[in-house]
């Protein structure tokens, strides 16, 4: 009897579950509750039942019918709400079926690891560092002094005094030479912070620092390393020029500029109407920088770059202004 009462009651809340409408359901219920039903059967045959064990059966079975009729309910609750939610819209089960949206790298990460991978050819390696930085290493062992407008406010996020959010992805250079000794070859990627804001400016933004440091490294290479990238990336077709600048950690110095795209070198409010954008700036390495990483600078000669992810995103796509990279929204986005 017990046995035929547990087998009885996973049949019947199996079958209540497989109910699809309202009128099967009060079906099951009249089926298994009714006053013909089977819970009713099985209460008559206990006077069959001994009379030691006829309590515990009655018990039993008591508890199976509370349990049918609590599982009726729920069942009836959730026909209910599948009803009120289609209620004047019948199924079209003809229709496709609705599509997950899949993410995908964002544009900024997918131009970064571009970038590196062209560098990673050229036999250079990664290395990165804190975004929080010191001033010794963001300011002055590379040669910027203390007077330079760059360690004012204006220009730069300070977090305390002596501490500062870095402003260029530089200060790893100096972190790595401490460790190494020559020859050096790495790339540095990240995110870099100045207080400036426009169509091509963003108060955060990510660069890419190369840093290449043996015997006999002359300028030359340094022009030809930056031409090689900028013809893989950009194509054979890429218009640059090179510009006499003034850095304070490098010695010469340059900056590069590459022909607006978005424009196509009219002029236009991203290139400030020049049909040139600045992708990097880049030069031979200071000799007093060399002394703070304790190279000695008359036997080791090196070059160094820092390039802006964002302007080569932009340059690539066409992209009329920086804030698009950073508002996080799909309609964009979702183009790359």
């Amino acid at each position: 009897m017990k046995d035929e009462l547990e087998a009885f009651a996973k049949d019947a809340l199996e079958q209540i579950q497989l109910a699809s409408s309202a009128q099967s359901l009060e079906e099951a219920r009249v089926h298994y509750l009714g006053r013909k039903g089977k819970i009713t059967e099985i209460l008559r045959g206990l006077s069959q039942v001994p009379e030691a064990e006829r309590p515990a059966m009655g018990q039993a079975a008591n508890q199976v019918k509370q349990s049918l009729s609590e599982a009726i309910d729920a069942r009836k609750a959730e026909l209910e709400a599948v009803s009120d939610a289609n209620e004047g819209e019948p199924a079209d089960f003809s229709l496709p079926s609705r599509r997950r949206s899949e993410g995908h790298i964002h544009v900024i990460n997918q131009v970064t690891e571009e970038i590196l991978s062209i560098f990673f050819e050229l036999g250079f390696q990664t290395a990165t560092g804190p975004d929080i930085e010191t001033e010794y290493y963001n300011f002055e062992s590379l040669n910027i002094p203390a007077d330079h407008p760059a360690r004012d406010s204006h220009d730069t996020f300070f977090v305390k005094p002596g501490v500062v959010l870095r402003t260029h992805t530089s200060p790893v250079q100096m972190r790595v030479m401490e460790k190494m000794q020559p020859p050096v070859a790495v790339v540095v990627p990240g995110r870099v912070y100045r207080v400036d804001n426009d169509a091509s400016h963003s108060p955060m933004f990510y660069q890419i620092e190369g840093l290449l440091v043996d015997e006999r490294v002359s300028f030359a290479e340094l022009k030809g390393t930056l031409m090689l990238f900028v013809h893989r990336f950009f194509g054979k077709t890429a218009k640059i020029r090179f510009r006499p600048h003034f850095f304070p950690f490098t010695e010469p110095s340059a900056e590069m500029d590459v022909s607006c795209t978005v424009c196509q070198g009219k002029g236009c409010r991203v290139c400030k109407h020049s049909g040139w954008l600045e992708v990097l700036g880049c030069g031979m390495v200071h000799p007093n920088v060399f002394r703070h990483a304790g190279y000695d600078s008359e036997k080791y000669t090196g070059f160094a770059f820092g390039l802006g992810v964002d302007r080569i995103a932009m340059l690539r796509h066409a992209i009329p202004s920086i804030t698009h990279l950073y508002e996080n929204d799909l309609r964009f986005l979702e183009q790359f």
